[in-house]
């Protein structure tokens, strides 16, 4: 009974004195290497996707974010293409090398969404879902776990916890913004959350600027003060026409905009190495 009560207390996300964990996704090791993950928010069409995949690797992302399932505030809004979306990212990824983030809803939907993806994200609205993140936790796919919008710190890590205590070690946590009075930004980018999740939790940190401000002027900016807070990467929307999206059209770059960010990104990353 004591050994029981003992491995209660034991907290697999805190950082407890150990290195930094590192997450490996294809050839990348996120933790070590600083990543960027970019595309369209949604899955909408065979071309849309596959046009934009190949424009973000050209400028230089690491990995392909699309969403085949899309949790909407309006039931009446677009859902996503679903297994078809799927189908399309994974032929996008055969003709990139790019691998795929891409977000399950349901724990029904683990197992084959796995078989297609390989980063399963668990979105803000889907961060307590509890049953959810034990069922990816008994996956070994890498996990990119976003910050629910009115999730404290502590709430976060706790729910990184149920994915680690499942057995899977490879969590990556992702600041988003939160909900607060301000309703200038869709979101509250919180970039303090990256040095304090740093210190407090051994996994890698990746930061959404795109949700955290909703603003296509404000992307560029927050993601290099992402990077300079210590960010282990940097997930994107972009989009080859945001006019046109059928969702997030107001937070997308064009292809142009995000090549501009990747490059002053990775200079602004190389420069904080240099003052480790």
């Amino acid at each position: 009974m004591k050994e029981l009560i003992d491995m209660k207390n034991i907290k697999l996300a805190e950082r407890n004195g150990n290195g930094r964990s590192v997450v490996r996704v294809g050839n990348l090791s996120v933790g070590k290497d600083f990543v960027l993950i970019a595309g369209p928010c949604g899955v909408e069409s065979e071309e849309q996707t596959i046009e934009t995949a190949v424009k973000v690797k050209e400028a230089g992302a690491d990995m392909l974010r699309g969403g085949a399932f899309k949790p909407r505030t309006s039931p009446y809004a677009f859902q996503g293409l679903g297994l078809a979306g799927l189908k399309i990212l994974a032929k996008a990824r055969d003709i990139t090398g790019l691998p795929v983030v891409t977000e399950v809803l349901d724990t029904r939907d683990v197992s084959w969404v796995s078989e297609y993806a390989d980063v399963l994200q668990v979105g803000a609205r889907n961060m307590q879902n509890f049953s959810l993140l034990k069922e990816v936790g008994k996956t070994q796919k890498p996990v990119l776990l976003k910050r629910g919008m009115h999730a404290t710190l502590e709430e976060f890590l706790n729910c990184a916890e149920y994915i680690l205590s499942e057995g899977n070690p490879n969590v990556m946590l992702c600041e988003r913004g939160i909900r607060t009075f301000e309703t200038f930004t869709r979101n509250t980018l919180d970039l303090s959350a990256v040095p304090a999740l740093r210190m407090l939790s051994h996994l890698p940190v990746i930061v959404d600027p795109s949700h955290g401000t909703g603003k296509v002027e404000l992307i560029e900016p927050m993601s290099l003060a992402a990077v300079t807070a210590g960010a282990d990467g940097l997930i994107i929307e972009v989009h080859r026409n945001p006019k046109e999206a059928l969702s997030d059209k107001e937070q997308a770059l064009v292809p142009g905009q995000f090549a501009v960010l990747a490059k002053r990104a990775r200079k602004v990353r190389e420069f904080m190495g240099c003052l480790e």
